[in-house]
């Protein structure tokens, strides 16, 4: 049952006091007490400031002589509550500036300043600062297929690192700087791709076009005033379409297998020619050798001569004789021999060169063969010699 409903058994459960409802006023004492005044809590509070800023006498009561006491507690309040209000709004205005930042004040929609790190104020609701970070660095990705210059199509994925190094440019100059630099990387590369042929895009050429596109954005961002420093372009990948991936992997293939043969076969031209050189060079040499040798011969044999011309004019039968003697003797030396000694009449003889060639003994019933050294036969043709000059000596006795 609520504590007012009518017919409750008489019994008071007002809150605010004890048991007698008609007693609302004035006693304070018991179980009596009422809810708050507000109005005299109010004038207690003006009372108090219009004490610490003179504010003229105090209220006593709502009527009669209280009228200009109130006035002048009302302007006091007036002046506390703006007074207040203008140090929060001068509170508003104070802010922060990081080293790695720079802030970009507007003041009434127009550029004022551009301020740096520390701790800085402006009027709050009449300037507005933008904050910008000028030192780090900034990642876009771009990807896309482009046409290169021999009509070849290329997927080309790049990322563009930038930094703002203009913070009035970047947010006054242009509405999006970001989207800006994103069109002007797309401009950028077709331009540079479409000028380049595929093979040195997918090889060699990657370093030397990430420096054309770098310098192409770079030069957009500053006909554009977008206050943004390009820092590196990098090409993450750039491949064939995936349509016709297989068949560009079988031409890089092929390509790299020209490549290895011709550093093969120039490995063997520089293994060869200098072999061949040496042989040349050792060919001169022996032929030169070989030249001398000849010519040295020649003139040994000619003096050789002309001392055998002395000796032969001296006495030429002998000269003559023992020359024919050297003669066979250095014939018969380099030769195989055979000596038959016959018995008998006219018999038949049989010799086999074939053994003679070989150096082998042949025996036989009706001859008999003997193989001799250099030494055998040098006594042979002493005695052979021995017997030419008895008969010589007989001759010209007889004579």
């Amino acid at each position: 049952m609520a504590w007012n409903e009518p017919g409750g058994n008489g019994d008071n459960k007002d809150p605010w006091g004890g048991g007698n409802n008609n007693n609302r006023g004035g006693n304070k004492g018991g179980g009596d007490q009422g809810p708050p005044d507000l109005d005299e809590a109010l004038r207690k509070l003006q009372d108090k400031l219009n004490g610490i800023f003179g504010g003229g006498q105090k209220s006593s009561g709502y009527g009669g002589d209280g009228g200009g006491s109130s006035s002048s507690s009302g302007s006091g309040f007036f002046f506390i509550v703006l007074l207040i209000a203008a140090l929060g709004w001068a509170g508003m205005g104070f802010y922060t500036v990081d080293q790695q930042e720079r802030g970009v004040v507007l003041r009434l929609g127009k550029f004022s300043e551009t301020v740096g790190p520390g701790l800085q104020w402006n009027p709050p609701m009449i300037d507005v600062v933008e904050i910008v970070n000028t030192t780090r660095l900034r990642t876009r990705d771009h990807r896309a297929l482009m046409l290169t210059k021999d009509e070849n199509i290329v997927d080309i994925e790049m990322t563009v690192q930038y930094l703002i190094s203009d913070a009035k440019g970047f947010v006054l100059t242009v509405r999006d700087p970001e989207s800006s630099l994103s069109h002007a990387a797309e401009s950028a590369l077709r331009h540079v791709v479409g000028s380049t042929d595929m093979h040195s895009i997918l090889t060699q050429g990657r370093e030397s076009l990430s420096l054309d596109v770098q310098d192409r954005i770079q030069n957009y961002m500053a006909e554009y005033g977008t206050g943004l420093q390009i820092s590196k372009v990098n090409i993450k990948d750039a491949k064939a379409p995936n349509q016709v991936q297989d068949a560009f992997d079988d031409v890089i293939k092929a390509r790299e297998d020209e490549v290895r043969v011709k550093n093969e076969a120039e490995s063997y031209a520089n293994g060869i020619i200098p072999e061949a050189r040496g042989l040349a060079q050792r060919m001169l040499e022996e032929a030169s050798a070989y030249k001398e040798q000849v010519v040295a011969r020649s003139e040994g044999d000619t003096k050789r001569f002309t001392a055998l011309l002395a000796e032969y004019e001296k006495a030429p039968e002998v000269t003559r004789e023992r020359l024919y003697l050297d003669t066979m003797q250095e014939v018969l030396s380099q030769n195989p021999k055979v000596l038959v000694d016959v018995e008998g009449g006219n018999n038949m003889m049989y010799l086999p060169l074939d053994k003679i060639m070989q150096n082998r003994p042949v025996t036989g019933d009706s001859n008999r063969s003997v193989r001799l050294d250099s030494q055998s036969l040098r006594e042979v043709t002493d005695q052979v010699v021995d017997q030419l000059r008895q008969r010589q000596g007989s001759r010209r006795e007889g004579r």
